[in-house]
């Protein structure tokens, strides 16, 4: 049986094809990503981002930009589609750090392992090891995390809110020493201005992010996104109802977390249990 030839040249991966329809519609009808914004209300930014694959923004502009170009649901479909692409899911974690490096403030929560915006070298290594990468990539995802530190020093570094389960800081290292380490940068990074730590104690009780590790980033066009990961996978989250939904259940959180003084006294109170590195 002959080969199947495609009827079109357009991408079949939901993703790009969602960006290549959103652009030729644009450029048919003749109008610049700033005239798009105007007419349909949006950041002409974030329709540039959605040209190039960067983002899919949510449903909600999805529906507007199908009105706008009258194309009778298909761009909702399409957009769906893209979402739905498991596929997709290593892109969105690239996707997520390229929004990460732009976010004007981030509020995480920790239920395993310590952010990777806090870890140390040391922490990075054994936790990355743990899930099974090995060298030469271990070395090199190691040092790309301690890259991403960098967002939260100097002077125009974000604001960043990090809540933490108790049992993140109720797990040790296997190297004490390193652990040490990781716990005294811990509670030098508590002390900036821009960085905010919590504390969620084992006597809050049960809550509603007790399976989830959770991000969100503030962007400059106003949006907020949110990340969630597990040992398996992690979504990028983009529409605003289920990020609404999640940021009602982080204040809940917050709310039955100690406060940051506190949450830093109970670092130092750990880090005195660690017995001292005996080369030093």
């Amino acid at each position: 049986m002959p080969q199947r030839r495609l009827v079109t040249s357009r991408s079949q991966e939901p993703r790009q094809r969602f960006a290549e329809e959103l652009r030729n519609l644009r450029v048919e009808r003749g109008i610049s990503l700033r005239q798009l914004g105007e007419r349909v209300g949006w950041d002409y930014s974030l329709f540039g981002k959605m040209e190039k694959g960067e983002t899919l923004g949510g449903p909600e502009v999805a529906q507007a930009l199908d009105h706008f170009f009258g194309t009778q649901g298909m761009l909702l479909v399409l957009w769906e589609l893209a979402m739905r692409d498991r596929t997709q899911f290593r892109e969105r974690y690239r996707q997520y750090m390229s929004l990460e490096s732009d976010a004007t403030s981030l509020w995480h929560f920790g239920v395993s392992v310590l952010p990777g915006l806090l870890q140390t070298p040391g922490y990075a290594r054994e936790v990355l090891a743990a899930g099974g990468i090995k060298e030469p990539e271990l070395t090199q995802q190691v040092e790309a995390r301690m890259g991403r530190r960098e967002l939260l020093e100097g002077a125009g570094a974000p604001p960043f809110r990090t809540i933490l389960s108790e049992a993140v800081l109720r797990t040790p290292l296997r190297d004490l020493g390193q652990w040490r380490r990781q716990l005294e940068y811990l509670a030098e990074a508590a002390e900036r201005g821009n960085v905010t730590l919590h504390v969620l104690p084992f006597s809050a009780g049960p809550y509603g992010l007790d399976s989830t590790t959770l991000m969100f980033l503030r962007l400059p066009d106003g949006r907020t996104v949110a990340y969630t990961e597990n040992a398996y996978r992690g979504d990028l989250i983009e529409e605003n109802n289920p990020v609404d939904r999640l940021q009602r259940t982080y204040d809940e959180v917050r709310d039955l977390a100690m406060s940051p003084a506190e949450s830093r006294k109970f670092v130092l109170n750990l880090l005195e249990e660690v017995p001292c590195d005996p080369s030093t």
